[in-house]
């Protein structure tokens, strides 16, 4: 039986998907702010290729990377990204764990 199962995008939202826990995990960690893009990069940048936060949040245009100037890059949640972070968090508190 061929799987019928539309392709998943990186801006789907899959909740089993642990690569999506993660996003969800950079987008609450950046929720309070923007954060110089070194900062991001120590703490989120992976050389598992399974594990694609960075550049699923960047393809799914969860979170900006923007430069002003001579001022270092700032990352920043972007509207579409406080969105899925705030659909997130009403799933969570409609399905709490035990």
């Amino acid at each position: 039986m061929p799987n019928t199962r539309p392709a998943r995008g990186p801006s789907d939202h899959d909740p089993a998907d642990p690569t999506q826990a993660l996003v969800l995990d950079l987008l609450a960690w950046l929720a309070p702010g923007p954060r110089p893009y070194d900062e991001v990069m120590d703490r989120w940048r992976t050389h598992c290729p399974r594990l694609t936060v960075w550049e699923d949040a960047v393809d799914g245009g969860l979170v900006t990377r923007t430069r002003t100037g001579s001022a270092p890059a700032i990352v920043a949640l972007t509207p579409l990204g406080r969105l899925r972070l705030d659909a997130a968090a009403s799933w969570q508190a409609l399905d709490p764990l035990p």
